[in-house]
């Protein structure tokens, strides 16, 4: 858990708690910003309820309650945490390039050995440009790996892209251990906070989402939008100098 001990030690806490939507998907809390992160109902639905406590109640609680959910084994309460600890976060707007995680991998992994945690939408792009792909996933589809495989793939990826929601359900630090110091780490999806704290973890590119337009963006999560479907957003991405 330091990696979210540290991530939690840069936010300013005196800001009011205006909104927060769980959508099927997608979770947003609205603070001093609007931050996201992925819901994970399929690992969320799996868990013993009650799976949030005190629904209705949380607009109540202050951001730092808000932001320590995210230590919660309870997957919806930790992605409620997580979209908290976005939407307090200071980014650097002048270290991030307006780039998404699909352009970064596809440059970084052509010709190369590319693992990635998570399956995402851009996998067959990925596949055409590099010379071996892993995609390990907590519910694997055709053609994925199980996330048991981890230990014995991400050892041999010279790129590896790690999915935000490590942090949510607290996988992380295990999986950066098992990667070559020599490969290239990032870490995408709208959970993943931009910040400069994930190079200290072996981290050498953060892939997230900047959210322009908050009502668009909640209006969206409420209704469930799925990562793409998402406005009012910027997709920015953060190196490690």
């Amino acid at each position: 858990m330091k990696a979210l001990d540290d991530l939690i030690s840069t936010l300013d806490f005196n800001a009011p708690v205006k909104d927060i939507r769980q959508g099927v998907f997608h979770t947003g809390v609205l603070t001093r910003y609007c931050g996201l992160a992925a819901t994970l109902p399929r690992d969320a639905l799996a868990q013993e309820g009650p799976l949030v406590r005190e629904p209705g109640s949380l607009l109540d609680k202050s951001p730092g309650d808000l932001v320590h959910m995210a230590y919660s084994e309870s997957i919806l309460e930790a992605a409620i945490g997580m979209a908290a600890i976005n939407s307090l976060l200071e980014v650097d707007l002048e270290t991030c390039t307006e780039l998404n995680a699909a352009e970064l991998i596809l440059k970084k992994g052509e010709g190369r050995a590319v693992a990635i945690v998570g399956h995402f939408p851009f996998i067959p792009r990925i596949r055409e440009k590099a010379k071996r792909l892993w995609v390990i996933e907590k519910n694997p589809r055709e053609g994925d790996f199980k996330e048991e495989d981890a230990d014995r793939l991400l050892p041999q990826a010279d790129v590896v892209a790690i999915t935000g929601t490590s942090l949510t359900n607290h996988t992380l630090v295990h999986l950066l251990e098992l990667c070559d110091p020599k490969s290239f780490v990032v870490m995408l999806g709208d959970t993943v906070p931009l910040s400069s704290i994930l190079f200290d973890y072996g981290v050498d590119a953060v892939s997230g989402t900047r959210v322009i337009d908050p009502d668009l963006a909640l209006r969206c999560v409420s209704q469930g939008a799925n990562f793409r479907q998402i406005k009012g957003t910027k997709r920015l991405t953060m190196t490690k100098p």
